[in-house]
């Protein structure tokens, strides 16, 4: 049976730590606006950053819904569920906020990501998300699946960008600076990156 938490610690915490992937949902306020569901790994690109908040790396894509939602509304939910060991769910309801490149929070937030070269990747922003609602439920319907490793493909692609052919690459993509139903996404052309 489900059960609510107050925070993210103890077991519930080690769990999302351990997690490989996680996945993120948002969607604009119109009532008939895309709904955006993504699916998040690379190791070392999450963090749990206290008791109510985590925070993800953002890195180069083909869009940037998510981005563009948070902006507009700030709504997003965050899902993990075991693909090894006992079935578990966990899932964060909460609001969040993109930290560009450009911010002064930036530096700071990037320090809780030491595993990661994240110049390698073409980082847009960092994801903060407050939780407002943590539950987890049972997973019996997930399927055991086994994770054997990282993708190597995204950091190679990207590794031979710096900021503006990686603004350059963002300007020509069609659902970058504006998402798919015209909401203001990234904003181009990105700040320098300090990485």
């Amino acid at each position: 049976m489900g059960k609510s938490y107050e925070r993210i610690d103890g077991r519930l915490r080690t769990f999302i730590e351990a997690q490989p992937m996680f996945f993120t949902a948002t969607a604009p306020l119109t009532g008939d606006g895309t709904i955006n569901l993504s699916p998040k790994g690379l190791t070392g690109s999450f963090a749990v950053l206290d008791e109510q908040r985590v925070a993800y790396l953002d890195f180069a894509g083909s869009t940037a819904e998510t981005i563009a939602h948070l902006r507009e509304n700030g709504r997003i939910t965050l899902m993990w569920c075991a693909f090894q060991g006992p079935p578990n769910i966990v899932r964060v309801h909460g609001s969040g906020e993109p930290v560009f490149r450009d911010d002064p929070r930036f530096a700071g937030l990037l320090a809780h990501f030491p595993d990661i070269d994240p110049s390698r990747h073409g980082l847009r922003a960092i994801i903060v998300v407050t939780a407002e609602h943590i539950r987890d439920s049972c997973g019996y319907g997930v399927p055991f699946m086994k994770y054997d490793e990282d993708r190597d493909l995204h950091g190679k692609r990207f590794a031979r960008e710096d900021d503006e052919s990686l603004s350059a690459y963002f300007a020509k993509k069609e659902h970058i600076a504006q998402s798919m139903d015209g909401l203001p996404g990234l904003p181009l052309p990105l700040p320098p990156s300090s990485v």
